[in-house]
């Protein structure tokens, strides 16, 4: 299988850098198995202290990859993407999110999930599943509205508005604002240092108590969306808009005059 991530390790701090430049780190199932792997590697791993995921100085990821994703749709509450929501929701090890450039879909509802979101300036985020005849995902129905409130949050999922770092910041999405993506990571990597600087064990034992009142509710919730998403993709509706989106995504990348 062909590595789609790349491992960095310093000192305690794991940096796991999505790698499909080609297809700006568009999730397919083997990047959601890759990752929802190392990420169980490193919370077992008592020399990683915390994790930090990023793009790299690009992009974070595009989103599915529109491809494998109609050819390998999820069709049950194991598939990849949504093994990979159980695991990040299960984390005991502080996860830092370094994003520069286009974090679309899961790109940005796994922020929701992350201790700490360093953001470009040229950050976009957005939420497009009622624009492709979804539905949210990864728990977004009840952490955005509750995170950015209700009004923010409905133009996003609803209308598919976009962000900038500078208004994911203003309104709380992420919690630090950047020129570059190498200030972006340089930064996350302090962050990092700083956590391990502390103790480790009340470090997270308070994680947890940040996280589990609410964590019967998100799995629900998620449970919920996970469902109706499966169900989603079955109709007309959805078909349509996300083969016209591959279509348009094929004809831009094509060269000029052929199909």
């Amino acid at each position: 299988m062909t590595e789609l991530i790349k491992q960095q390790r310093n000192e305690g701090v794991l940096t796991l850098t999505l790698d499909r430049p080609d297809k700006l780190n568009a999730l397919n199932n083997s990047l959601y198995t890759q990752l929802a792997d190392q990420l169980l590697a490193a919370d077992e791993d008592a020399d990683v202290g915390v994790i930090v995921i990023t793009g790299g100085t690009t992009c974070f990821t595009s989103g599915n990859d529109l491809a494998d994703f109609l050819e390998h749709p999820p069709t049950h509450l194991d598939s990849p993407a949504f093994r990979l929501m159980n695991v990040v929701i299960h984390l005991q090890t502080p996860l830092i999110a370094a994003v520069s450039g286009a974090a679309i879909g899961i790109g940005t509802t796994l922020l929701l999930h992350c201790d700490q979101v360093l953001v470009t300036r040229n950050a976009k985020l957005r939420v497009p599943f009622v624009n492709l005849g979804l539905c949210p995902e990864f728990g977004a129905s009840l952490l955005l509205p509750r995170l950015i409130g209700h009004a923010r949050a409905a133009r996003l999922l609803l209308w598919g508005d976009s962000l900038d770092g500078a208004a994911a910041v203003a309104c709380g999405l992420a919690n630090e604002l950047f020129d570059d993506g190498q200030q972006c990571l340089d930064a996350a990597q302090n962050l990092a240092r700083r956590l391990l600087a502390l103790p480790q064990d009340s470090l997270r034992q308070t994680r947890q108590l940040l996280k589990q009142a609410s964590l019967p509710e998100l799995q629900a919730t998620i449970r919920q969306e996970n469902l109706l998403f499966i169900e989603r993709l079955k109709t007309p509706e959805a078909q349509t808009a996300l083969t016209a989106l591959l279509n348009r995504s094929t004809e831009k990348h094509s060269p000029r005059g052929k199909p």
